[in-house]
């Protein structure tokens, strides 16, 4: 009786930026593992490929063929803010590559994770300008993967909202990523869906964190440590668009248009959805669900530059 795979994807939310153990990370999807494991006889083997700082190119390209070949029963992706971050945006890519992540992953049999995201230049406290253009964005990315969240039958994660996003307790120092206890409250909301989908047993990780909340002094010392260096690497790719952006947004607000380029960034999402590949549904999802949970929990989005190496880890309960 072989253990369940999980195998996580994405960046640095599933990396585990923001819950430190020891001299590396753990993160929400390490700790959905051991609860997952905790419930069931067979025990779990958890691989995390996330990469701080990954695309859904990345994604794609690098991480979803590692992926297939541990043949995983449960996959997670949450990958799509840091195409966001990027001077070559594109919701048609992005689209497109996610459709594929999907279909690959779900056709081989595998459950899904996924989770939209919130709006980083909220989290950052951007003004309006700078803000709307990351906003709109996101929800872009947002919209896409909750119709192919839908189309593959995944269990989603609704993160893009809510009043967490204001609660210091649940976020680490930068600002971007959750502390120990917003990764645990991931950790706990992706264990209550798959248990409400028959696909999880047992007691649910602990929410309640073993390390004391980040003061001022954590908060300083990161900006003056990695925090300089990720505004610097940031700066030098989307500063540049980003306040074009904030130009072209000022010039639709004095003019009363600026509900033109919500418009506008809808149909490019509609159209990135029409380009997609038609066709049946996955095996996996036929067996399983024809609809998404979703359910509002804290979360983060994620930003992180670097790479890191695949960590698999055998669980037994």
């Amino acid at each position: 009786m072989r253990p369940v795979r999980f195998v996580a994807l994405g960046d640095s939310l599933t990396e585990g930026v923001g819950d430190p153990a020891g001299a590396g990370r753990r993160g929400w999807a390490a700790r959905l593992a051991g609860a997952l494991a905790a419930g069931d006889a067979r025990g779990v083997e958890f691989t995390n490929l996330a990469v701080s700082g990954a695309q859904t190119r990345d994604v794609l390209h690098r991480q979803t063929p590692a992926a297939l070949a541990l043949r995983p029963d449960l996959a997670s992706v949450v990958v799509g803010v840091n195409d966001t971050l990027r001077s070559t945006f594109d919701i048609r890519a992005v689209a497109a590559r996610l459709d594929q992540v999907y279909g690959a992953l779900s056709g081989q049999g595998a459950t899904l994770l996924t989770a939209c995201l919130p709006e980083p230049g909220a989290m950052l406290g951007l003004p309006g300008a700078l803000a709307r253009p990351l906003a709109r964005r996101q929800r872009a990315v947002n919209d896409v993967v909750h119709a192919l969240s839908d189309r593959y039958g995944a269990v989603h994660l609704h993160l893009s909202e809510g009043a967490w996003v204001a609660d210091r307790a649940l976020w680490s120092a930068d600002r971007l990523h959750p502390g120990e206890r917003g990764h645990r409250q991931l950790a706990v909301r992706f264990h209550a869906l798959l248990t409400e989908a028959g696909l999880a047993t047992g007691r649910p990780p602990s929410p309640e964190p073993r390390s004391p909340l980040p003061g001022r002094s954590a908060n300083l010392w990161w900006l003056a440590t990695a925090g300089t260096g990720w505004v610097a690497r940031r700066c030098t790719d989307l500063l540049p668009q980003l306040l074009w952006l904030a130009a072209g947004e000022l010039r639709h607000d004095a003019r009363g248009m600026r509900a033109r380029l919500d418009l506008l960034a809808s149909a490019a999402v509609s159209e990135a959805l029409a380009a997609l590949p038609t066709g049946p549904r996955s095996t996996a999802d036929q067996r399983r669900r024809t609809a998404t949970n979703r359910t509002a929990v804290p979360g983060t989005a994620c930003a992180a530059a670097g790479r890191s190496a695949a960590r698999t880890t055998a669980i037994t309960g």
